[in-house]
């Protein structure tokens, strides 16, 4: 956060322009999004860009600057943003792209690319994290709520923590399930084993409830719909692993699973409902099976 105080020679220039004479690292359109989005105070009051700015007027800017983010490097990378405004961004995250920076990641992930973007981002979750108050994993595709200020990434957190935030899947799994529709409850830990997976474990784990249903059945294949009650780390794919029926093409989860596909988990975050923080209204949205997984589904017998 930073306090700038209007100097005579800014005295009724736009809010946005005075801005940038103030400091250059940003451009104008940056600022006027910045205030938009209540991240600039006027006198400690929202206000809108083309203000005129007084003498003595006080500016308060909270927003990650670049002399703070400067370990994260900017990835140019187009994404596919289905919805924005003032609070939120939805995004259909593709196959392949890491949410935020860790091992093995650290430019490339869907948090650079966002700063490439130049979009005003909740900080709550630290500066690897800005703007992610939930992931999915690198190999799943689909959709992700992205949140603009702290106040939306508290307001969406509490429907996470109170399972009003609904999310959906897609997934296509080995074998072919004889329920039509099943509810998976069995806690959640990381595996001794190997660090990078996850186990059922009912005295360490934590809660985790998944609900399934088919929506079609091939001769060696089932493709599912998952509904999460709760969001563990790789929930879905631990949980379908735990009934002899591991999602196709995961290299984590499951044998001999990936023969019709190696490029990772055939699992697609297709549908989230939620209800707005500023409009408080419900929200949902739908994204489309991608391609590939398309493609591999109606050449299935």
């Amino acid at each position: 956060m930073n306090k700038y105080i209007i100097s005579n020679n800014l005295v009724d220039l736009r809010l946005d322009k005075a801005l940038t004479l103030i400091d250059k690292n940003y451009s104008r359109v940056f600022y006027s999004n910045a205030i938009k989005n209540g991240e600039i105070l006027v006198n400690n009051e929202k206000t809108h860009p083309s203000y005129k700015v007084q003498l003595n007027d006080e500016i308060t800017t909270n927003f990650i600057a670049k002399t703070v983010s400067e370990d994260l490097t900017p990835y140019e990378l187009q994404l596919d943003i289905l919805y924005e405004d003032e609070a939120i961004i939805i995004i259909n995250k593709p196959q392949g792209l890491v949410v935020h920076p860790g091992d093995g990641h650290h430019d490339d992930t869907l948090v650079n690319a966002l700063i490439y973007n130049q979009k005003i981002l909740s900080t709550i979750n630290g500066l690897n994290r800005v703007g992610i108050v939930h992931r999915i994993d690198k190999d799943t595709s689909g959709l992700l709520l992205v949140c603009k200020t702290n106040y939306a990434h508290n307001f969406i957190a509490e429907q996470l923590k109170d399972h009003t935030m609904h999310r959906e899947y897609i997934a296509l799994v080995c074998g072919v399930l004889e329920h039509d529709k099943g509810k998976i409850i069995a806690p959640l830990a990381r595996s001794k084993d190997n660090r990078l997976k996850f186990e059922v474990n009912t005295i360490t784990g934590k809660e985790a409830v998944t609900h399934f249903s088919v929506l079609k059945r091939f001769q060696k294949y089932t493709l599912i719909e998952c509904k999460l009650e709760t969001g563990r780390t790789h929930q879905i794919r631990v949980h379908m692993e735990y009934i002899n029926h591991p999602i196709v093409g995961d290299p984590l989860y499951g044998k001999n699973n990936c023969a019709i596909y190696s490029k990772g988990q055939l699992l697609h975050a297709y549908k989230l409902t939620f209800i707005h923080p500023i409009t408080k209204k419900e929200m949902t949205f739908e994204a489309p099976l991608p391609d590939y997984f398309k493609n591999i589904i109606d050449n299935l017998k």
